[in-house]
């Protein structure tokens, strides 16, 4: 069932992404073009407190006109190791600075029709430092109790994918627990 790639073509490209046609051959020999992106990787992290919360931001999207919450997170720069662009993006878009970041989940939240990779960590612990420095970021940045998830996902208040692995995950694992100090 693997799909063989003949060649890739780039249509269109910038900083942010790679929009591509792929020749594809089909197990059963037919050919078609498929349009993919390529895109850097991004980095998140889970941030929960010893009171059953979980730091969110309320953001508003574009693309779909939809508002949800979401973790923080945003792409790897150049050089810069998955667990630090988790940190940095926590911290540039909540004024959180997480604790000890570890491991939670790698996901490839559209891998149908993107190589978009997403490392997502967990600390269980976070600092307060002051209001965001990225204020385009989210209209507000809260803490949720981890109880509200199934609520918030039945209400489409919380609809990113990557957000809602990374959060039923950490449930599921018995993740969670850590103070937050402000």
């Amino acid at each position: 069932m693997r799909w063989q790639v003949h060649s890739e073509q780039a249509l269109y490209t910038d900083r942010w992404l790679d929009v591509r046609v792929a020749d594809v051959e089909l197990p059963d020999g037919t050919r078609l073009d498929h349009r993919l992106i390529r895109t850097a990787p991004g980095a998140g992290a889970v941030v929960t407190d010893d009171r059953g919360r979980v730091l969110l931001l309320w953001r508003h999207r574009f693309i779909t006109d939809s508002w949800g919450w979401e973790i923080p997170i945003g792409k790897i720069e150049e050089g810069e190791e998955p667990v630090a662009a988790a940190a940095r993006e926590t911290e540039e878009e909540t004024g959180w600075r997480p604790g000890p970041l570890r491991p939670l989940l790698y996901t490839q939240p559209t891998n149908g029709l993107s190589d978009s990779a997403h490392h997502i960590f967990h600390a269980g612990s976070a600092t307060h430092l002051g209001p965001p420095a990225d204020t385009w970021e989210a209209e507000r940045v809260e803490w949720v109790p981890l109880a509200d998830l199934h609520r918030l996902i039945d209400r489409r208040d919380l609809v990113c994918g990557t957000s809602m692995a990374a959060l039923l995950y950490l449930v599921v694992s018995g993740g969670g627990g850590g103070p937050a100090r402000s």
